[in-house]
Parts: C-alpha cells; structure tokens; sequence
C-alpha cells in the first residue's frame, strides 16, 4: 500500500482525483450505450432477443423465469445458505421497519391547512449481476425496502443463464419479488425504463452492475428515477494503536477482491500499527483466493495515511467520505459523533464490514466516489415519493394577497398576480 503525506486537505483532494480517475466512463461505452437503448426503444422484446444471442449466447423465446425455475431453486439451495438468507431477511426488515414516514399536517392559521403525504412509488426494477457477480444479498437489500416502502411490483432482470445460482432466485422470492425476466447489460436497463411487449416499464430502476449497466442507469434517469451511480468500492478505517493489525488487514482486504479498482484506505496515529497492517496484508493476500483480483487493488489503489491525532484522523476521513467507514479504536462508539461523512460505519475492534453487507440489516448499496457528502445509503425513504397539499379558504387568500401579489409583480409575472386578485372581495 502507498502511503500518502501532506495536509489533510492536499491528501483528501489526491484521493478525490485517484477515485474520479478510477469511476471515469469511457466516451466508447457511453456511445455504445447510447445505441442500444434507442434500438430497444424501437424494437423492444425484438431487440433484446438479439442482444442476448450476441452478448449472452442464447436464443430466447420467452424472458420470463418460471415457476419451474424457482421450485427448481427451492430444492437445489444449500440448506444452510436457505437459512442464512431467511435470517438476514429477518434482520434486514427489523432494520428498514425504522426508515418508514408518516406525512404530516398542519394548521398554521386560520383558513390554512397544509400537509404532505407519503406515497409507494407504483413499480420498481431491480438489476441483479449474473455469473460469479450474482449476489443474493443484494437482492435482499434491493427488495426489502421496497416491499417495506408499500411498491405495488417489483421486476428484478437478471442475464440470462444456462443454470441459475438457487440462491439469487430464492432469495428473489424470500423477499418478495413479483416477477423475474432474464436480460441482462444496457438493453435490460432500457427494457425496464421503456418497456417492451413483455417487459413492463417501472418508475425506478435500482441495482448493481457492470460499467455498461452503470451506464445505461445513468442515461435513462430522469425517463425513470435511479438509486445511484456507484463507483468501485471502497473501504477506509481510522485505527489507533489499540488495532488489532490482523484484523484491520483482513477489512482491508474485504473490499479489495471485490475489483482490481476498487481502494482501501488506513488511516491511523501509529507508525507501529501501519507496519504492521502492511506485514499482515502481504501474509493474507498469499492465502486468498482471490489474490489476482485483491493484490492490484491494494498495490495500485490502497492508501496508507499517518496523521498526528485521533481530531486529524477524522477531519481527513470526512474529507475522504468513504463508502464504508470502518473505527477500528477502543470505545469506538464515543467517537461517532465525529462522523461526518461516510455511507456506514462500522464500529469497535469486531464490527467487521461484512457484516453490514450480509446480515446486521443496514443497506449495504452505499454511496461511493466520496457521494457521501450528500447521498445516503438505499433505503425505505427511496421508495417514497412525498406529495404537498394546501387548502386556503377565502378569508386565508384575502389576507394573504398583499404579499403574495407584491412577490408576483416584482418577479415580472403579472398572470400569478392576477389568479390572486380574481379571488379578492372587491371583484
């Protein structure tokens, strides 16, 4: 790992930049992209049975998954992976239960009510990877709040696969998928936020996936609503000397083999402890099996950082805002206040990162790219939309013409002015 020196504020924005460098797209895939929406606009289920026999290798005739499938699923699931999806479903709606809102009204004079409702977004997608990137957690995560949120239908598309991993179907179920069709890549996205003769089209379209799917997520927002655009990921502990530099190796490396791009980031007030971490990682990344993935990471994008007290290791991990925040100190709790920036913590010597992305219940589809600032992680609330209501009676709207008309004309827009002015006693 390459240790960093310099201010906060120089080695925040060195990181910034190494991660845009990281997340940029390139103008071939966007173009790509590009096309392949529009064809699917066009052509619709057409389309994307071409797509799949180019990028897939299969010739379909129907998209959907049927029941077969999943009673097929049922049976071929590892009984104990059934039972560690059921319990994190558990755990992950006892969380979630929490995010729900309830609106509000108010009547702040006489003749006024104001107010605001909750509403269920009517139809959601959810994007699930297929292959060695099939994440039944995922699928949780995605669901479960949507489900909470009261979404009429969910859709989740997944690629199209000679033999399903049980678990992703299973857990699709578990947690309260309404129908599954296999097409994957940009021409899935497109499907979702167009619609085809088979496909419905939703509202909003949630979910991981490779840079073309990222990609395609980010072009049809605003056609459809989006969760977020997620950069690799990403992993930063602030430790002290209390570390137990073992385990702070092993968190390290949690996020590293997950992509050759993805970064890890240590910062921490002991030299000792830093060696330290350094020694074990070498020795863990031997025994990995997925070190071919892992060692690029940490060698090209992992980050060491020695800062001169716990305060200036919490102003530069604000800075970094990561996407995973682990506080790796004795009494880890006392320093949360500190927290200003990051997608979720993870607190005290044995509150590893993956158990925020398996079963604590907290989302694990978080913000990256230092988004954190000002995005949060997937949950219930993104589900939801909020809608205004206001009632004034004739006597609230004479009262308040003056003001209200004075602000129409000093903005020029005399039509506003007039709709008031109609209403008064004296027309």
């Amino acid at each position: 790992m390459k240790r960093l020196t310099g201010t906060n504020k120089e080695i925040a924005e060195l990181l910034y930049q190494e991660q845009l460098e990281l997340s940029k797209e390139n103008r071939d895939v966007e173009s790509t992209v590009q096309a392949i929406i529009e064809d699917v606009k066009k052509r619709g289920d057409e389309a994307l049975r071409d797509y799949s026999a180019k990028f897939d290798k299969v010739d379909l005739t129907d998209f959907e998954v049927g029941q077969d499938l999943i009673d097929q699923a049922f049976k071929e699931i590892d009984p104990e992976v059934y039972q560690a999806l059921v319990n994190a479903k558990e755990n992950i709606e006892s969380y979630h239960k929490h995010q729900l809102e309830t609106g509000f009204e108010d009547q702040p004079s006489e003749g006024v009510i104001r107010g605001q409702l909750i509403r269920p977004i009517n139809r959601v997608g959810v994007y699930v990877p297929g292959g060695t990137a099939a994440y039944p957690s995922s699928v949780l995560m995605n669901v479960i709040p949507a489900k909470i949120a009261g979404v009429k239908e969910i859709i989740m598309i997944t690629p199209p696969q000679e033999h399903f991993v049980p678990a992703i179907l299973v857990a699709a179920k578990l947690a309260g998928v309404d129908s599954i069709y296999q097409v994957g890549g940009a021409q899935g996205v497109a499907a979702l936020a167009f619609g085809t003769e088979t496909i419905p089209k939703v509202d909003k379209i949630t979910g991981p996936g490779n840079i073309f799917v990222a990609t395609a997520k980010k072009q049809v927002y605003g056609i459809v609503g989006i969760d977020m655009i997620a950069g690799p990921s990403e992993i930063g502990v602030i430790a002290d000397s209390s570390a137990n530099p073992t385990y702070v190796a092993a968190d390290l490396l949690s996020q590293a083999e997950h992509d050759t791009l993805a970064r890890a980031i240590l910062v921490t007030d002991s030299e000792a402890l830093a060696d330290a971490v350094e020694s074990e990682i070498e020795r863990q990344l031997k025994l990995l099996p997925r070190e071919a993935i892992a060692r690029p990471s940490v060698e090209n994008n992992g980050r060491i950082i020695i800062a001169n007290d716990t305060d200036a290791m919490f102003e530069l991990m604000n800075l970094v805002a990561p996407e995973h925040l682990e506080i790796a100190m004795d009494n880890a709790y006392d320093y949360l206040e500190k927290v200003e920036n990051a997608g979720s913590v993870f607190l005290g010597h044995f509150t590893s990162e993956p158990i925020g992305d398996y079963y604590a219940g907290a989302n694990h589809v978080l913000p990256t790219t230092a988004t954190s600032r000002f995005s949060s992680a997937l949950g219930v609330h993104d589900f939801v939309k909020r809608i205004q209501y206001t009632q004034y009676d004739k006597a609230a709207v004479n009262k308040a013409q003056h003001d209200i008309t004075t602000l129409a004309y000093a903005e020029g827009l005399q039509a506003h002015a007039k709709a008031i002015e109609v209403r008064n006693d004296n027309n």
